[in-house]
Parts: C-alpha cells; sequence; structure tokens
C-alpha cells in the first residue's frame, strides 16, 4: 500500500467545490519591452506558494513591509483557497515550529515523485546591487534568523493547507494534486522568491507555469547600492527582470475574492 494511503484522514487535504476559471492579465517583457496577454486558468490546477513571510526578519525595514503585505495576502490567500487552489506555505527554516501540525504531517506524507530533468536555463545578473545584503535600515543589524513562524495574518488551514520549505515536496504536492500553474508570492524577490529550491527558478527549471504576484512581494534591497533609486523602484527592477528572463507575473486584485 502506498506510503500516502496510511495517513490519517484527518490529514488528507479536502476538494472543495471548485469556482469557475479566472482570467489574469499576464505581464511579461522582452526586447521590445512590456506586453500582456488574457491567461485563463482552473483555480483546480493552481497552487500559491507563500515564501518566506515571516512573523519578524533582522532588518526591521524588511520586517515592517513584510508585515503589511502578510496583512493585504491573508484574505486574498483565504479566497484563493476557497476558489479551490492548493495552499501550499513555505517559511523556511521554521519547520520545528509546525511539527506534528497536520499542515506540515499532510505535505511530508505526500509521496515522493522524482522531478523531470532539470532544463538548463541562463540566469543573467540582478538589476540591484543586493551584496550588502539589502537592509535598507538607518543602522543594518548583523543578518540573524530572527524568525520562528510564518505571520501569523496568513492562516493555515488544518483541513487543507500544506506547510514545507523543501523543493521536492513542493513537487510531490504539485504533482499529487495535479496543480499545473503556480502563483507565488512572498520575500524577497530578488533572494529567496527566485532561489528557495521551492521557488520560481526552480519551479521553471522543473518546466512548471508560474506567475509572480507583483504587488504582493518586496525586495531587499539598500538605495545607497546600484542602480541608487528607492527601495520601490529597486523592488520594481527586481520584478521587471522576473518578467523578462522568468515568469510573467500579475496583480493580487485579479485573483479570488472572498
Amino acid at each position: 500500500m502506498a506510503r500516502h494511503l496510511l495517513v490519517p484522514l484527518a490529514l488528507l487535504a479536502v476538494t472543495p467545490v471548485f469556482a469557475a476559471d479566472i482570467t489574469l492579465t499576464a505581464r511579461s517583457r522582452g526586447e521590445k519591452g512590456e506586453t500582456t496577454a488574457q491567461k485563463t486558468v482552473d483555480p483546480a490546477k493552481c497552487a500559491v506558494v507563500i515564501c518566506d513571510m515571516w512573523d519578524d526578519h533582522w532588518c526591521k525595514a524588511a520586517a515592517t513591509r513584510c508585515d503589511a503585505l502578510a496583512k493585504k495576502a491573508g484574505p486574498i490567500i483565504d479566497a484563493c483557497r476557497a476558489a479551490g487552489m492548493t495552499i501550499i506555505h513555505c517559511p523556511s527554516d521554521t519547520m520545528d515550529f509546525y511539527k506534528g501540525t497536520a499542515a506540515r504531517v499532510r505535505a511530508s506524507s505526500v509521496e515522493r515523485v522524482r522531478p523531470p530533468k532539470e532544463k538548463d536555463l541562463p540566469s543573467p545578473p540582478l538589476p540591484i546591487d543586493d551584496s550588502d545584503g539589502g537592509c535598507d535600515d538607518a543602522e543594518p543589524a548583523k543578518p540573524h534568523k530572527a524568525w520562528t513562524r510564518q505571520h501569523a495574518a496568513i492562516k493555515i488551514d488544518d483541513k487543507t493547507d500544506y506547510v514545507t520549505d523543501s523543493g521536492a515536496e513542493v513537487f510531490s504536492i504539485l504533482a499529487d494534486r495535479k496543480r499545473t500553474t503556480v502563483l507565488v508570492l512572498g520575500v524577497h524577490t530578488n533572494m529567496c522568491v527566485l532561489n528557495r529550491t521551492f521557488a520560481i527558478k526552480q519551479l521553471r527549471k522543473w518546466d512548471i507555469d508560474c506567475l509572480l504576484v507583483r504587488d504582493l512581494t518586496d525586495a531587499m534591497y539598500n538605495p545607497n547600492k546600484s542602480p541608487f533609486v528607492s527601495h520601490d523602484e529597486g523592488t520594481t527592477a527586481v520584478v521587471k527582470y522576473i518578467e523578462r528572463h522568468w515568469c510573467p507575473s500579475v496583480e493580487s486584485g485579479q485573483l479570488p475574492k472572498k
């Protein structure tokens, strides 16, 4: 008997009543600049990956912005779940906090599926210099693990959601739930959102269709570093970089609403 069939029924993902298809305006960039295309997606084939939306951060300005993003994202994630999307919470380095919880056990109990051979994709340099860690505090602290869990404003549903920080587990969840489109949101756009084992670069190397939710992300960027623009402009530059080299983006206002 497959291992995932031995999981108690209370830990298995519950399939909600699916909503109708939704049409998103996906924004990309090419040699001729910005382009948009209408993309129709079936919520029953979508997952939402929430990247490193922690309860705290060693950079206090980053923590403040993440707090605001989490409070904005919470109701949107609830609506996506209600529409039938699979919600995968990925707060890296906090799995001890979630040990034994239904969402963590559900993720670790999914039968493993071997990912395909990775595509060899180019990775051009970022448009911003984040070599100093990207903190824009007046007096930045030394980087350290300030987080213990995901931000409390983002609900984890014990009956349907998954908690993991493993790319292998995320791929297996997507395969198990037959999810072919992944909406990625969270922090930080130039670091974790691109480079975690469950995030955009790796998903694209596995040829998984991704969409960045561009107004639910933030960069780690210090305006005292190149290209010497405001923090918000630095984040926008990274979003444009992702749109050109990795995947299109959408706005959260296009997603299901409660």
